[in-house]
């Protein structure tokens, strides 16, 4: 032993990218290799108001009257979850925080335990490519097989390859229009938390437009090079 100390105190990664960019699917990979818990908005609110926690309660009156969940719940719930015994290895936030408002309250709480962002990553797309590579998806409504217009089409127009079904599905916001308007959205969003992690020298950036295996290897490499 040459004594240097081990820092085990718990990751905390942000992902920071557009619809489509995979962050779910490089959220999965980092889970299995590194024991990481991906931490979603949307589940975590769920899981409160499921709990009925008492963030969770105030959560739900706040959904039922159709208003929007405050930072400050949202935090009350986050720092509910980060107590929990699964997740001592660390987290991946994913969809939180928004805004650098968001981005301060975080750092607040994180503070109180002595935790810290290990790093925001940023997932980099081509926005044109992006454009063609979600507004071509479309899946089978029998069986869920996924395809697409250019690099997964079905052998037979319109018919599935699995099952045999010609009842293709298309998401209606999968629109080129549509995408391209929630990628100017996301930018205009995000440019923000950009600038705020890269001033608090936590920023990474990952080229998100390769192979899969490819960017879980950058990604990977970033949590090794944090922890």
């Amino acid at each position: 032993m040459d004594g240097t100390a081990v820092d085990t105190t718990p990751a905390v990664l942000i992902l920071l990218g557009p619809p489509g960019a995979g962050k779910g699917t490089q959220a999965r990979l980092l889970e299995d290799q590194f024991g990481l818990v991906q931490l979603s908005t949307g589940d975590l609110l769920r899981a409160a108001v499921a709990a009925g926690t008492e963030a969770g309660k105030a959560a739900k009156a706040v959904m039922e009257a159709g208003d929007l969940v405050s930072d400050e719940i949202v935090i009350a719930i986050l720092r509910d979850r980060l107590g929990d015994a699964d997740v001592q290895r660390g987290v991946i936030l994913d969809g939180f925080p928004r805004t650098t408002v968001q981005a301060e309250a975080l750092d607040a709480l994180l503070a109180e335990t002595g935790q810290k962002i290990n790093a925001a990553i940023s997932l980099e797309v081509d926005d044109a490519e992006m454009v063609t590579r979600i507004s071509g998806r479309f899946t089978c409504g029998a069986c869920g097989e996924g395809y697409h217009d250019t690099f997964k089409a079905p052998a037979k127009p319109e018919t599935c390859d699995k099952c045999g079904s010609t009842n293709m599905v298309r998401r209606a916001d999968d629109k080129a229009e549509t995408v391209g308007q929630r990628l100017e959205a996301y930018h205009a969003q995000t440019a923000p938390l950009i600038a705020y992690y890269e001033g608090k020298g936590v920023l990474q950036t990952v080229d998100a437009m390769g192979q899969i295996d490819n960017i879980a290897g950058a990604m990977a490499q970033i949590v090794r090079d944090v922890k």
